[in-house]
């Protein structure tokens, strides 16, 4: 039988690599993304199977969820939850309802769409779900209040499930990526400069040091990696027997778990204090 996903937030980066690369695999991919204009760009790049789900829409969550099975048949082998964005801002200048704009997005429309494939791979009795986390959801970084809450709160409800599944064929994993080549670092930089009050803000010496440095051409930091390298941890969650609740993909993930496990709070905020906005 071939194997089905639907992965979310494939424009661009590590949902698009992971289309592409497991469509080659000979994987029934469904590929969404949230414009309409990226639908047909992602048709024309190859993608057999592209649909528009916005995670920030609940009908359109339903209506691509229905989509996805109406071209599978009825069934899903994966889901991956890919789609998400970075709301940078200090926590002082995030008004509420840019909060609750990252956590439509990355929490509540993620949780919509899981519920909604739990039930289904309860009911046909396999499945794999794997959720794109971030090393962000594990350690906190300043100015990146939004999307640290974010993923704390998607790494929370993905370790309850995981536990609330044990006894049931349906196996759930995390990914924690560092820095990635991506349009990750470009949409963050949009999203600061439409959200945040920079001329207002007592951090605007800091925020422009940011606005530098998301606009530079090339890799994040040292230890950017690809997007395929998130893929090759996809791929072992999806065909392993025994898939990891957890990957680690770049090394300044494995630092931040190693430094949280050795440090006291203290040092941890000294040491991730340190990396500025």
């Amino acid at each position: 039988m071939q194997r089905s996903i639907l992965i979310t937030g494939c424009s661009s980066g590590i949902g698009l690599e992971a289309a592409l690369m497991l469509q080659a695999k000979h994987y029934l991919v469904v590929a969404s993304c949230r414009q309409p204009e990226d639908v047909k760009r992602l048709q024309q790049a190859g993608l057999h199977h592209v649909i528009q789900l916005d995670l920030a829409d609940s009908e359109s969550i339903r209506q691509g969820f229905e989509q996805t099975l109406a071209i599978t048949g009825g069934e899903l082998f994966a889901l991956f939850n890919n789609g998400a964005y970075g709301q940078p801002g200090a926590v002082e200048d995030l008004s509420p309802d840019v909060l609750r704009q990252q956590f439509e997005v990355n929490v509540f429309g993620t949780h919509d769409l899981t519920v909604r494939v739990v039930k289904l791979m309860l009911a046909q009795g396999y499945g794999r779900i794997v959720h794109n986390s971030s090393v962000l959801g594990m350690v906190a970084a300043p100015f990146r209040g939004a999307y640290n809450a974010s993923k704390f709160a998607l790494e929370g409800l993905t370790d309850t499930l995981r536990m609330e599944l044990s006894d049931t064929p349906v196996n759930v994993s995390l990914i924690e990526p560092g820095p990635i080549t991506s349009r990750f670092r470009a949409n963050a930089l949009a999203a600061l400069q439409t959200n945040i009050d920079i001329a207002n803000s007592r951090h605007q010496k800091a925020y422009q040091a940011a606005i530098e440095r998301m606009s530079k051409v090339g890799p994040a930091s040292r230890g950017t990696l690809p997007a395929s390298a998130v893929v090759d941890k996809l791929v072992h969650a999806l065909e392993s027997s025994k898939p990891k609740p957890r990957y680690y993909v770049t090394w300044p993930t494995y630092a931040a778990a190693l430094m949280k496990r050795v440090l006291s709070t203290r040092w941890l905020d000294k040491v991730m204090g340190a990396q500025g906005s």
